[in-house]
């Protein structure tokens, strides 16, 4: 039985999403909207690197929390 979780915004296309932190690297899916919050959030903290991507890898998972970073 499959697992997929779905994007909270269906309408909006997926991206990857790369967080390096010094040692560590996970990689995530994540709506277009929840992509840029995420990055603007991270960006003022500045505890890791992000890189977005066009590419959608759907064995990758979902962001956690996904649907807190639909709004600034």
């Amino acid at each position: 039985m499959s697992t997929v979780k779905r994007s909270p915004r269906p309408q909006e296309p997926d991206v990857r999403l790369m967080v390096q932190f010094a040692t560590i690297r996970m990689e995530f899916v994540a709506c277009l909207t929840a992509a840029l919050v995420f990055v603007q959030d991270v960006a003022g903290r500045h505890f890791c690197d992000v890189t977005v991507g066009a590419a959608h890898y759907a064995d990758l998972p979902r962001l956690p929390n996904e649907r807190l970073y639909l709004q600034p």
